[in-house]
């Protein structure tokens, strides 16, 4: 592999979700550790999911991976990270202060701006000389999906030169309150990304016409803030072997070549590798062995059972959602398990059907324009945009406290503007402006990928922790954005998976988290299904036999009612495509009664 020849200290690996940089990330890890060196693997996404491909607990403590000498992995958990950041400033004046003060300062700590401040220390301490990573020959970042990845690289240049230009006091001033020591540390930091010598950026994607579209423009990206050592991995190809044995396999075969045959031209000077696609799942350290290793598939006796599960098919949750005539409708989940095709397909349907739909998207790297490559009646199309809201949100805060304060205070509060805890600010603004609509249309809305999405439901609960506490003895009658999430007869939580064991086990996960908020998910969606599309190629039967059983533990375990969309010979971009998808499925997948599991 080239991207492994002669590889310095720091490896960043980062791409779309569900491309697949955690599975190489920690294949490399493990390659480099097997090689004698002594490596660190670092994952800073949210949802992170390194000890579940490692079968063990790591969290947010440096932890050895016993069967692989030398490795030792890191999850950066941001909840974790902003508690310990929280108790070191809150800490010291516990007792000292009066507790109104103490509850102020802990007040101005509980938001989402101080858990992105903490994850951000703890990267950037990594990043530089120190005690912590001195043992290390090699760190490797398995990071966030794109956009958040580039958020957090831009980070360290973002809060030193707000740093420098001096802190206001009003929506961060607690966070900023541990800043101030870092400066040293931030400038490190940044001298690490942008030193070719020490720090490698590693481009994950698919084959595939808008995963490539969207690593070209991460690419432009991070070289305009100096990351210009990269190289290219483009994952799970699949191999010519298998394209004359099946349809569908030649199918997908002819759309992949096609894709990297028209490869952007912005991509095309990078080294780059190719990895096969696997029958297996990447999970514990011998498939993670066999990863970068290209071997030709081999057919074995008996690999598929018979299709026997009962599911839903897509077209019939759609009914029931149309039936309320007006909500919200949510799709969660992990990057990379096609939130963003799902979202498209069920506005598109709902569209359809005569209903007047808005289908928006929270997420930074969605491109649902790309998605529906189209226009329909009923139908508007939006997004929220972080540095749109952001700029307008400053506008709005200007023109209404600005206009009566003189020079002196206009620059003040001019400067506290510039603080990125404004972006948390705005976006939860127009997240909550969003889902209003849903009182008298459908709201469809493509989330970030899990972790993001749960930091903005954080922020979500916190205005509606202060509106309650405002409100609670005033007895007016009031209404939050939580409030509205919670109410299963306003909102629909989709949860997004594909039928292996990571994206389900992230999706029960998930499931938890939001259940701890206080909102149900409605219904799971498995995607892109190769047990239920009827595959035949050899390769692509065994993969469908690994998927019965993730199938089965959503069916008996995790979901009350649940759809299976099978993956297709083409890609569902455009209207009609999309359609598709809510067609009821022609394949050997059988329903049952679910009454009885309902009930369970």
């Amino acid at each position: 592999m080239k991207f492994l020849d002669q590889p310095p200290r720091f490896l960043f690996f980062t791409g779309k979700g569900g491309v697949g940089k955690t599975s190489i990330a920690c294949a490399t890890a493990i390659q480099l550790a097997e090689a004698g060196q002594r490596v660190l693997l670092v994952s800073t996404d949210p949802a992170s999911n390194v000890g579940q491909v490692f079968g063990i607990s790591i969290g947010n403590h440096i932890t050895a991976i016993a069967n692989v000498p030398g490795l030792a992995a890191l999850e950066i958990d941001p909840q974790a990270a902003a508690q310990a950041y929280r108790d070191r400033i809150v800490g010291p004046v516990r007792g000292v202060l009066p507790e109104a003060v103490v509850k102020s300062v802990e007040e101005q700590l509980s938001g989402a701006c101080t858990t992105e401040i903490a994850a951000f220390d703890e990267f950037t301490a990594l990043l530089t000389e120190s005690a912590l990573t001195a043992d290390y020959d090699h760190i490797i970042f398995d990071t966030a999906p794109t956009g958040h990845t580039i958020r957090l690289l831009q980070l360290p240049g973002a809060w030193n030169g707000f740093l420098e230009a001096g802190k206001g006091d009003a929506s961060c001033l607690g966070p900023l309150a541990g800043l101030e020591k870092q400066r040293a540390q931030y400038k490190a930091a940044v001298d690490a990304l942008a030193d070719e010598a020490r720090t490698r950026l590693i481009l994950v994607a698919r084959a595939q016409q808008a995963t490539l579209r969207e690593v070209a423009r991460t690419h432009e990206e991070l070289a305009s803030i100096g990351l210009s050592q990269q190289y290219l991995v483009i994952n799970g190809i699949l191999p010519v072997s298998e394209a004359g044995k099946d349809p569908l396999a030649a199918a997908i075969y002819q759309r992949e070549q096609s894709a990297l045959k028209a490869i952007p031209d912005a991509l095309k000077a990078l080294p780059r590798d190719e990895v096969m696609l696997k029958p297996f799942n990447l999970v514990g350290v011998e498939p993670l062995r066999q990863l970068l290793v290209n071997i030709p598939a081999q057919e074995e006796a008996n690999v598929v059972a018979p299709f026997e599960l009962d599911v839903f098919s897509l077209s019939e949750l759609v009914d029931e959602i149309a039936q309320d005539g007006h909500g919200l409708v949510m799709l969660m989940g992990k990057g990379g398990v096609g939130k963003t095709t799902l979202a498209a397909a069920v506005a598109v349907e709902l569209a359809h059907r005569g209903l007047p739909v808005h289908l928006t998207t929270s997420d930074p790297a969605a491109h649902l324009a790309e998605t529906l490559n189209g226009a329909l009646d009923n139908l508007t199309v939006s997004r929220i945009d972080p540095e749109e809201e952001t700029e307008r949100y400053r506008q709005h805060v200007l023109k209404t406290k600005g206009a009566k304060l003189d020079g002196q205070g206009l620059a003040m509060l001019e400067e506290d503007l510039r603080s990125p805890c404004t972006e948390e600010i705005a976006v939860f603004q127009a997240f909550s402006h969003v889902i209003r609509e849903a009182g008298k249309q459908f709201v469809v809305m493509d989330t970030a990928p899990t972790g993001h999405t749960l930091l903005l439901l954080d922020a979500t609960g916190a205005y509606h922790r202060e509106v309650t506490r405002q409100m609670g003895k005033s007895g007016l009658h009031y209404s939050t954005p939580m409030m509205q999430l919670q109410d299963a007869r306003r909102t629909k939580v989709l949860i997004a998976t594909l039928a292996e064991t990571t994206p389900v086990l992230e999706a029960a996960n998930l499931q938890e988290d939001l259940r701890r908020a206080g909102i149900e998910p409605w219904a799971w969606i498995i995607n892109m299904s190769t047990a239920a599309a009827g595959a035949q190629s050899p390769l692509l039967r065994q993969r469908a036999a690994n998927e019965l059983r993730e199938i089965d533990a959503v069916a008996s375990r995790h979901a009350r009612r649940y759809a299976v969309v099978p993956l297709l010979k083409e890609e569902p971009v455009g209207v009609e495509r999309l359609l598709e998808l809510t067609d009821p499925m022609s394949s050997q997948i059988r329903r049952r009664e679910l009454d009885q599991r309902r009930d369970v």
